[in-house]
């Protein structure tokens, strides 16, 4: 089993990686295999509804997107971790995700989702809401901890500081770690049968 970790900080080893490092190592202690994707400083470019994604599995701009949804293919579960902007996840992340789940859709259906987000002080749990949209939307069970998935801190030393925040890390770790090998055991039981897709336009 594996999960796929996405930092959605600019910085490689900040406050988020931080959070997202003792996530991955519980995960690891349980026997679960992760890799921790960066995003990076390097811009990302938005969705623009070209619709040339339709039944390819990949989006029409060739960058870490691709790469992302490839990877998802070969993970059992996705984590997305993202320092709050004001009270919202870091814009990079969001087109990233855009085009992500709208291309590779196909991947993360029915596979565990979690996102976990860190901040200063405030805007945690907005950006959390938003990220947890994309689970919704996609089928995703979204994994939980005993309180919302989020750290706080200015570096990663304060986070590492913040016990209450780390000790919620360990939780998700462990429970997206259950939550996988419950599935496992459940592999024979079939997913409900999709019914054909509905469209409905509120302006006719």
């Amino acid at each position: 089993m594996k999960v796929l970790l996405i930092n959605g900080s600019p910085h490689q080893s900040g406050c988020t990686y931080t959070a997202l490092s003792e996530v991955s190592r519980v995960l690891n202690d349980e026997g679960i295999r992760t890799e921790i994707l960066q995003l990076g400083p390097k811009p990302v470019q938005g969705c623009i509804a070209c619709g040339r994604c339709a039944g390819k599995g990949r989006c029409a701009f060739s960058d870490i997107v691709n790469s992302a949804i490839e990877r998802m293919e070969q993970s059992d579960a996705l984590i997305v971790g993202s320092p709050v902007y004001y009270a919202a996840p870091n814009g990079s992340l969001i087109s990233m995700l855009n085009r992500m789940f709208y291309a590779g859709s196909a991947s993360f259906a029915h596979k565990p989702g979690a996102a976990v987000v860190s901040a200063r002080r405030a805007g945690t749990t907005s950006a959390l809401n938003v990220l947890n949209e994309y689970f919704t939307i996609s089928q995703m069970p979204i994994v939980s901890s005993q309180y919302w998935n989020m750290v706080h801190g200015n570096t990663p030393d304060e986070v590492r500081q913040d016990a209450e925040g780390m000790q919620i890390m360990r939780t998700l770790g462990h429970n997206m770690a259950w939550m996988l090998k419950v599935m496992r055991e459940a592999k024979d039981v079939p997913h409900a049968p999709a019914e054909p897709r509905q469209w409905t336009n509120f302006i006719r």
